[in-house]
């Protein structure tokens, strides 16, 4: 069986994938499970890629797990993954690999820059409307998506980054922790965790002993788990525009389900 609307080279790609004794299927949640919406929490799965990841789940020697750039919090909230899913949070910051697992802890430094970072970033926010400061365990996230216009989102941005460059020179100072910038779509995100979907997409392959992994994202932040991957084995699918490192693409969070079914039928 084919997958209708796949490249013939995802296809054969996929068929290999599937056909390997242990595979770790691994999926962004935003812009790849659900569709791009104004506001987090009003994200669900597109119930057909939910019930497609849900029926990969029950079969012997597959893994599922999604890895996503939202706090664990929020994840499992919009998400509702099965209990098997394995779960990266917070872009690997956080990560849920059993029922048993403890919950991220920050040092006191950690803690302390932080409430700087949020310091810095809350008047960026109030000078540009319906812009705002998303809290996470590990970071700070200013969020631009509903700026007025793609002026006052760079803008809004460039002044964040401003200020963040001059928050940096007085780390190690009082108790202040070394901070992390990263970008995302209309998104600045700094954190107090060192982690990316590569090193994420790592723990994941160890956790389950997957022999090879298939990741799906849509994002920049997505492009080091992309970058993680062996071409070999492994298959790494962009979802929707942008330049990207991943070997494959297919259109929008619609097809993703189609990509999830061809490995279903494949599977021995």
């Amino acid at each position: 069986m084919t997958g209708p609307g796949l490249a013939t080279a995802l296809q054969t790609a996929l068929q290999q994938f599937a056909t390997r004794g242990s595979i770790l299927v691994a999926l962004d949640f935003d812009g790849v499970v659900a569709e791009l919406v104004d506001r987090a929490e009003n994200a669900r799965p597109r119930p057909e890629n939910a019930a497609a990841l849900a029926a990969l789940a029950e079969l012997p020697g597959v893994h599922t797990a999604l890895v996503s750039g939202r706090a664990m919090e929020s994840l499992l909230s919009v998400a509702s993954p099965p209990e098997s899913t394995l779960l990266i949070g917070s872009h690997g910051a956080e990560r849920r690999l059993g029922p048993e697992a403890p919950p991220l802890e920050l040092d006191e430094g950690q803690t302390r820059t932080l409430a700087a970072v949020g310091q810095v970033l809350e008047p960026v926010a109030a000078r540009y409307p319906d812009s705002w400061v998303e809290s996470k365990p590990a970071a700070r996230v200013l969020q631009v998506r509903l700026a007025r216009s793609d002026q006052a989102r760079r803008r809004a941005v460039a002044e964040a980054e401003e200020s963040l460059r001059e928050l940096a020179g007085h780390t190690g100072q009082g108790g202040l922790a070394p901070f992390f910038i990263g970008h995302g779509k209309d998104v600045l995100e700094v954190t107090v965790v060192r982690a990316d979907k590569g090193q994420g997409l790592d723990l994941l392959r160890s956790a389950s002993g997957a022999e090879a992994v298939l990741f799906a994202g849509d994002d920049v932040t997505d492009e080091t788990g992309f970058a993680r991957l062996d071409p070999a084995r492994d298959v790494s699918i962009k979802v929707g525009p942008g330049e990207t490192a991943a070997q494959f693409r297919i259109g929008g969070p619609a097809d993703v389900a189609t990509v999830l079914e061809a490995v279903r039928s494949w599977r021995p």
